[in-house]
């Protein structure tokens, strides 16, 4: 067997996926990329990889730094990566403009009515 260990299982320990079967299918839509390039969930990462690993609307690029062979602590799971400097400042870029992209969209001022919901399903032609 060969040094390192299985993608999908270390992005389930490094905690970037609550289920072994939610990393394995992240890896085979191609939302994992590994040194560059597409990966299958078997590949094997070794400490030196770059990984860039996009999550709903984050992205990550990450460089491994240690193998796990359970799942632990948050804490644990986090010195098995080095997250790039321009990564993270780019998901903090972009989480402040959903900030600012919901605080300008302002909550309705009450939730609908009956008749208010009968407008909206006929508008949305949903009843």
């Amino acid at each position: 067997m060969s040094e390192g260990m299985r993608l999908d299982k270390w992005l389930w320990a490094a905690r970037f996926f609550k289920t072994r079967g939610l990393a394995q299918a992240a890896v085979e839509g191609g939302k994992v990329h590994v040194n560059g390039a597409r990966a299958k969930p078997a590949r094997r990462v070794r400490p030196g990889d770059r990984l860039e690993i996009t999550r709903g609307f984050e992205q990550f690029e990450v460089v491994v730094q240690g193998l796990a062979g359970r799942r632990g602590p948050a804490a644990e799971a986090r010195r098995l990566y080095a997250e790039t400097p321009g990564s993270l400042a780019r998901r903090e870029r972009e989480h402040e403009a959903r900030r600012l992209a919901r605080a300008a969209a302002p909550a309705p001022a009450h939730r609908p009515d009956k008749r208010d919901r009968r407008r909206i399903r006929r508008f949305t032609g949903k009843g």
